[in-house]
């Protein structure tokens, strides 16, 4: 059976061939959504390695965190620019749950499945959910969670205020951009959960510090941070 379907999808690939979303390549068998090369040349960050780094640096004082990390480098012009704009522009979805299960097996690989209790990602306003279709950080949060066996859960955080895009803000319009417009939905419980809150860029990090906050404020034990890049 396994060799009939082996040569059914060789048959399938002669008409419809399927490409790399990075590099835009023709995939080989047994690969999908990202070639090897491409999985392989990520600028990772392996922050996840450090007790001290630039996520955490950038959230110190603001948001107490239990953990934050960042899976890639943003660089402008480069391959995860080219990835988080076909994930949030191009409904390319399946890009944000390949780098979650990416992600989360080398958080897998640390130890660090057993660090939470529950993944939350980052809301976005219902209007921007219509118009886009999906949230980009659910995907990613759905990745990791099946890499990392945590549950996911994306109706906990509610984006109450359809804000403009944090895009050529800077830090202090950022805040004020978003420090009102989260709240935590009251039918779910996370009273004493360690909350993996996940989000798809940090850059001065003031949506995961407005977001972690209510959280907090809703009793969850801890909260930590993942994303999929970091911007400069």
């Amino acid at each position: 059976m396994q060799m009939k379907n082996t040569i059914l999808e060789d048959f399938l690939s002669l008409f419809f061939p399927r490409y790399c979303l990075g590099c835009a390549g023709a995939l080989l068998r047994g690969e999908d959504i990202l070639c090897t090369r491409c999985l392989t040349d990520l600028p990772k960050t392996h922050y996840h390695r450090r007790a001290e780094n630039p996520v955490l640096n950038r959230l110190a004082g603001r948001l107490p965190l239990r953990h934050g990390f960042a899976f890639l480098k943003f660089r402008k012009g480069g391959m995860v620019q080219h990835l988080l704009h076909q994930l949030k522009y191009n409904n390319c979805p399946e890009i944000g749950e390949k780098l979650g299960k990416a992600y989360g097996r080398e958080l897998a690989d640390e130890s660090m499945a057993g660090e939470f209790d529950l993944i939350v990602p980052v809301p976005l306003h219902r209007s921007r959910l219509r118009q886009r279709g999906y949230n980009q950080s659910a995907h990613f949060a759905k990745g990791l969670s099946e890499a990392l066996q945590v549950p996911w859960d994306e109706t906990i955080s509610i984006r109450t205020l359809a804000t403009t895009t944090q895009t050529k803000k800077g830090r202090a319009e950022r805040w004020e951009n978003v420090r009102h417009g989260f709240s935590v939905n009251a039918n779910v419980a996370i009273a004493q959960r360690r909350v993996l809150l996940v989000d798809d860029v940090i850059t001065t990090g003031a949506t995961l510090e407005a977001c972690g906050q209510h959280l907090l404020e809703c009793g969850c034990a801890s909260v930590s941070v993942a994303c999929i890049a970091e911007a400069q």
